[in-house]
């Protein structure tokens, strides 16, 4: 009994107390805002309804006050993705959505290159910032998964999985596009661009079987509309202190006042330091290389987005703590003091453990859960561009 007790709380084992934690914890969040009302669970029923809408060919991006508030900012493809839960009854589908999101994320961090004890300080230093996602009824971390694993089925050759996941990313939520960088982790690139292509062309018309070719090619100029006007009120919402734009933009824009600075001088940079490191062609096999790749890519699209608020960060904290891992368990102490800064003002600070009254007037008013993540991801950078990798992490699967 006490060397079951012990193999429970041991990392190196699996399943442990941090797989147990991370399935039940989302589970009873779901429980509790179902006990709510359907007032908790207002980014669901959009999402339940961009299936709906296609099918009656009704405007996917207008309001709806009768049935929710806010708008659909998915693309049109995402009708196709939460058909089979809108087809359940309400409560069921919102639970059923949760625990996908929940398990889809484990399942890819499971598949990383990496030891047990680091998948598993991954899930744990990644727990309440997936749990805030999912109390919004998220689509994040769904979307973390399919980046993680266009890497992982990238490495594994398996380049048809990469491009749909890639596609299907790309088609719902722009920040998928990113996984398109790991094109230079393949030996056949031109299969994966083939790929690419096809999946391409089977999503963009799969909406179509169930509303109609016209109404689908007219949504998606209306989404390209709605995403514009979504970006003017991000970069505006200092003006009300609103819980988005939270980016290295958006942080700069309200520490410095300059509210009308333009996001091409943060994008067009992060682009480049983006691309830079793949100058490197040596270090491509290397998979602390990879790995760091995937943590710089998961947290540039989040901290250089307008569009990134408070549930968006599960994405950039597990790309911080994919990185984080690789250096364990012999951290220098910066990296200590790092993984504190994440943990206080981008996981902890949107939460009721954070003081009220300094979360709402410097860490919201200033945008300040990007910065930890911001500082991270220049760190990251800077090893991408001058580290030889030559030391292997002791976590990391070099095979």
């Amino acid at each position: 009994m006490q060397e079951s007790g012990k193999n429970i709380f041991d990392f190196g084992r699996k399943p442990n107390f941090v797989t147990i934690l991370w399935f039940i914890a989302p589970l009873i969040a779901v429980l509790v805002l179902i006990s709510r009302g359907e007032l908790h669970i207002n980014n669901y029923l959009i999402f339940k309804n961009v299936f709906w809408h296609s099918v009656h060919e009704q405007h996917l991006y207008q309001l709806y006050p009768t049935e929710y508030s806010d708008k659909n900012h998915y693309g049109p493809f995402f009708s196709i993705l939460i058909a089979p839960f809108a087809l359940l009854p309400t409560y069921m589908g919102v639970t059923f959505w949760a625990m996908a999101n929940a398990w889809i994320l484990f399942y890819a961090i499971q598949k990383l290159p990496l030891t047990s004890w680091a998948k598993n300080v991954i899930l744990l230093i990644s727990l309440i910032e997936t749990l805030t996602s999912i109390q919004n009824v998220q689509f994040n971390p769904m979307l973390c998964s399919w980046v993680i694993l266009t890497y992982v089925f990238i490495k594994e050759e398996k380049l048809g999985l990469a491009a749909m996941l890639i596609v299907a990313g790309t088609l719902i939520k722009l920040y998928g596009i990113v996984g398109i960088l790991f094109i230079f982790f393949t030996k056949k690139p031109k299969k994966l661009i083939a790929y690419l292509f096809l999946w391409g062309a089977v999503f963009f018309c799969l909406p179509m079987l169930i509303s109609s070719p016209e109404f689908v090619l007219k949504s998606y100029v209306d989404w390209y509309h709605v995403l514009m006007e979504k970006n003017l009120q991000n970069i505006s919402s200092y003006q009300n202190i609103g819980m988005t734009d939270i980016s290295a933009m958006g942080f700069v824009r309200r520490v410095s006042g300059m509210h009308d600075l333009s996001n091409l001088f943060f994008i067009l940079p992060a682009g480049l330091l983006m691309l830079l490191p793949l100058v490197r062609i040596s270090k491509w096999p290397e998979v602390s290389f990879q790995l760091s790749y995937l943590a710089q890519g998961l947290i540039g699209v989040v901290i250089f987005s307008t569009s990134a608020e408070s549930p968006t960060y599960v994405i950039a904290v597990v790309g911080f703590a994919i990185w984080y891992v690789l250096y364990a368990p012999t951290h220098s102490k910066w990296m200590y003091f790092l993984l504190l800064f994440v943990l206080v003002f981008t996981v902890l600070s949107p939460t009721d453990i954070f003081p009220r009254y300094i979360r709402l007037e410097y860490v919201i008013r200033y945008s300040l859960k990007a910065l930890p993540c911001f500082l991270a991801w220049l760190i990251i950078t800077y090893q991408l561009l001058v580290s030889n990798f030559e030391k292997k992490s002791p976590h990391a699967n070099e095979a």
